[in-house]
């Protein structure tokens, strides 16, 4: 027994280390440091892990909640941003770059030839009867599209015509301006988007027009509208060859289509079949048609034959060559046409009134060879116009969208002659 208490001293002594070279805490200076590791060192192994253990744990929670709040702050403070622009600064910045009104004016001299000398302050600008400060006038590079009605519901149009009208237009643009072809019938159909090409619209007109049996005119007016949006404002042109009959039941009402048409500003020029249909439903509406099978004579005193007969009046002579009279008996065509003859008479006042708002022209051609003149009437007027811009003296951003304002442009020099649109609608902000 007392070999092993000696040998226990000799292994506690050996384990703690001898002198104070051996002693990393320097007990030998700290007696106390001494007197708890000789405590503890007397006490058995599992009670030193319970007592230690707490120690560790609460080092490692200390270690662990240093490093998660050195990432947060990280996390917290990251780099610089660029500012971003509140988005009502951002739409004030649009209104801003809005605030001026591009009208397309016509400038003619008194013989109607193109003016080349407009300046400021040879135009005066009313919006809703205030004057306005004209900021500038200048000649810009136009966007023009054709827009064809190659309808055919009672053989009334020929395509052929239509293609030979638009090329004599076409031929009086000056280049470097932008074309486009559109056609419609059933529906709207684009043929060519925008080009400077004017061979590539040639070859369109020649080889790409299609009749059909009804015309979608409100869906035309619509589907063009849409292709004006890369545009800018005032150099957009609607050249619409049509007699204005719009086939019911379309996609699109005129309405919602005249809504889209004001809301591009673009000048509509109009060349009316309805002079020309209405001359021939005339004919073909008659119940009775034909020769009456008399032939009458300017001069009557140098035929003796023509007054031979007793029943006719002086001057004139039945031959048989004459048709005496057919008789259409058709009476369910004989109504469509009459209904058609009366749609052509209401269309004609719509497209006259599209016209004139927009600052164009109507042309209603008497015969089919007139088409060909007025076709370069139409060219020539889109040639005359200028751009002319103002800031409106009753800002657009106090205005709803889609308020009307009206507008009058006049000369202020004597044999001036100028023409634009009647008004425009505010635009969305």
């Amino acid at each position: 027994m007392q070999g092993r208490r000696h040998c226990r001293r000799d292994c506690d002594h050996r384990r703690s280390g001898s002198g104070a070279k051996g002693d990393p805490l320097n007990r030998q200076r700290h007696p106390v440091l001494r007197i708890q590791q000789a405590s503890i060192s007397n006490q058995p192994r599992g009670h030193r892990l319970r007592r230690v253990l707490p120690a560790i744990l609460s080092f490692a929670l200390i270690f662990v909640a240093s490093a998660t709040a050195r990432a947060q702050k990280s996390r917290a403070e990251p780099s610089p941003t660029p500012k971003v622009t509140p988005k009502s600064e951002e739409q004030e910045r649009v209104r801003v770059f809005t605030e001026e009104v591009r009208l397309p004016v016509v400038a003619l001299d008194q013989y109607g030839h193109y003016d080349p000398t407009l300046v400021v302050d040879d135009v005066l600008v009313l919006e809703d009867g205030v004057a306005q400060q004209i900021r500038s006038i200048q000649r810009l590079p136009v966007n023009v599209l054709l827009l064809l009605d190659t309808g055919n519901q009672l053989g009334l149009k020929n395509t052929n015509i239509t293609s030979a009208v638009a090329l004599r237009l076409i031929s009086g643009i000056h280049d470097g301006n932008r074309i486009a072809v559109m056609q419609f019938a059933e529906r709207p159909e684009l043929l060519q988007a925008f080009t400077t090409d004017k061979s590539a619209i040639t070859k369109v007109l020649r080889t790409k027009l299609r009749s059909g049996k009804t015309s979608r005119l409100s869906e035309a007016i619509a589907a063009a509208a849409d292709q004006f949006k890369d545009t800018p404002a005032g150099t957009r042109h609607i050249v619409l060859i049509t007699d204005g009959v719009d086939t019911p039941g379309g996609r699109v009402t005129m309405a919602n289509a005249l809504k889209q048409l004001n809301s591009i500003q673009a000048s509509v020029q109009v060349i009316s079949y309805t002079l020309l249909e209405r001359q021939t439903l005339q004919t073909q509406t008659r119940v009775i048609r034909g020769g009456d099978g008399v032939q009458r004579d300017a001069n009557p005193a140098s035929n003796p034959v023509a007054n031979g007969d007793p029943t006719l009046p002086p001057g004139t002579t039945r031959t048989p060559g004459f048709k005496i009279a057919t008789i259409d008996t058709d009476v369910a065509m004989r109504r469509k046409r009459k209904e058609y003859e009366r749609a052509t008479r209401d269309s004609e006042k719509q497209l006259k009134a599209i016209a004139e708002e927009s600052g164009g022209q109507i042309w209603l051609p008497e015969k089919t060879e007139d088409l060909l003149s007025e076709a370069e009437s139409v060219a020539h007027d889109i040639g005359s116009q200028y751009v002319v811009t103002y800031r409106p003296t009753r800002p657009l951003a106090s205005a709803k969208a889609g308020d009307y304002r009206k507008v009058e442009v006049a000369s202020r020099r004597v044999g001036l002659y100028l023409r634009s649109r009647r008004g425009y609608v505010v635009p969305n902000p």
